[in-house]
């Protein structure tokens, strides 16, 4: 079903996804600079405490929480001036730029002799169709160690009215400095997703989020990405990166719910839907890979990261290599994972084949597939991934009957591709990606 309405609707989602980004500038939202008012320097304003508060700078109004404005002879800053941050302080604007962003580059040092510190920069954009905010992590947590400042330098890409924020992750009670944050404009020239995005290797379907598109409708969140089909109850796929940063002690929520994101007057599949029809709420970006706190792992209980799979394929094939990709992120690698479905009719712990649960609202899908691609942690991963690169793609039964050895369905991507018309990997030169995606993993299983 999927493959037919693709291969119909792909250039009129083209046009549509051109339409919406060039329309990202019309909507009713508190905008105030351009990067033509940037750098913002801290020169114009004043805070002398840590406790939260807003500040009225150049650029527009900013938040600054366990932070405060610094000119003392320890404040590390080009000119008289410098945000210093201390504990798990944060920077942000108040404020969207209603033209996007393409580069952002921040100044930064150690306050006098402390310790070094460890910041990232999140970006916060506005989605047309809905009206609603997407956090996410641009590139690399960045150390602050140097007593003299340096500039760490993000790819963020967007036409999308955007805001961004500073927040130290570690280093306790060590000051650090922030200063000279400055936004280029837009390049096309540029990939739309920087480096850990979770659609950086491609939107696979070519997924709008626009209510006229119900069977192919793209959620951002900021745990993952999806395509949702609206008649099928479930995601056609959903596409998320993994790295060590997304890894810590939240304890699994088992929160199970409806998504309230999805557009008003559509079916809402709920924590209820699967009860007693011999089929797990399968998650697509799994729990645990989302265990940095207690908001990240509750996303993944949404119901349009779910599909009704086999209790066996489950909590054991899909389980074992879930746990084998997310070992390469504890050990120095980042992952991209692609997982989706296709096709009617899966057979659960209650026997026989079974087309759909809930009253007909939710599709059990025949075979379920991931993509996992592997790299050593590092920046520019799409021009770091070559024919060399550990890529793995499997394609299951839906049923419980099935082999707890993930390696044993191993496949090609042009297989998946050819099973569910999608465009795997699209964002990759076209002479890597015919190479990777022809190609059948061999490599351990454990």
């Amino acid at each position: 079903m999927l493959q037919l309405y693709m291969r119909g609707r792909k250039a009129l989602a083209l046009l549509l996804l051109m339409l919406w980004s060039a329309s990202a500038t019309s909507w009713a939202v508190p905008f105030a600079a351009t990067p033509e008012n940037f750098p913002e320097t801290f020169e114009s304003g004043s805070k002398s405490s840590y406790a939260t508060g807003t500040v009225q700078l150049a650029s527009g109004t900013w938040i600054l929480d366990e932070a405060l404005i610094g000119s003392t002879d320890n404040d590390k800053k080009a000119g008289s001036q410098s945000v210093r941050l201390r504990n798990a302080g944060r920077l942000a604007m108040d404020f969207f730029l209603p033209e996007g962003a393409g580069t952002v580059s921040i100044r930064h040092a150690i306050y006098g002799n402390d310790p070094g510190s460890g910041w990232e920069l999140w970006a916060q954009t506005q989605v047309a169709s809905c009206g609603c905010e997407k956090w996410y992590k641009v590139g690399q947590t960045v150390i602050t160690s140097t007593s003299g400042l340096q500039t760490a330098s993000f790819t963020v890409n967007t036409t999308a009215p955007v805001k961004f924020e500073i927040r130290k992750v570690s280093g306790g009670t060590a000051r650090l400095n922030i200063d000279d944050f400055s936004v280029d404009s837009y390049d096309p020239t540029v990939p739309a997703y920087p480096d850990n995005d979770h659609l950086a290797l491609g939107n696979p379907s070519m997924a709008i989020p626009d209510v006229s598109n119900p069977n192919n409708y793209l959620m951002r969140k900021p745990q993952y990405a999806l395509s949702y089909s609206r008649d099928r109850g479930t995601p056609n796929w959903v596409s998320w990166h993994l790295d060590a940063s997304d890894r810590g002690g939240a304890d699994r929520q088992d929160n199970f719910r409806e998504d309230p994101a999805l557009p008003a007057g559509w079916y809402r599949v709920n924590e209820n839907s699967y009860r007693g029809s011999g089929f797990d709420r399968g998650h697509n970006a799994p729990s645990a890979d989302r265990t940095s706190s207690v908001e990240a792992n509750s996303a993944t209980f949404l119901m349009t990261n779910m599909i009704p799979q086999a209790p066996n394929n489950n909590q054991k094939t899909w389980n074992n290599f879930e746990q084998y990709t997310r070992s390469y992120a504890e050990s120095g690698y980042e992952v991209y994972l692609i997982m989706g479905n296709y096709g009617v009719g899966g057979s659960g712990s209650n026997g026989g084949t079974t087309n759909t649960i809930d009253n007909g609202h939710v599709t059990v899908p025949n075979r379920v597939w991931k993509v996992a691609v592997i790299l050593p942690v590092g920046e520019n991963d799409v021009s770091r991934i070559t024919a060399a690169t550990r890529v793995i793609a499997i394609d299951t039964p839906n049923a419980n009957s099935i082999n707890t050895d993930w390696g044993a369905y191993r496949v090609s991507i042009d297989e998946i591709e050819v099973a569910t018309g999608l465009d795997l990997l699209s964002n990759l030169p076209a002479g890597v990606q015919t190479q990777i995606e022809a190609a059948v993993d061999n490599g351990p299983t454990n």
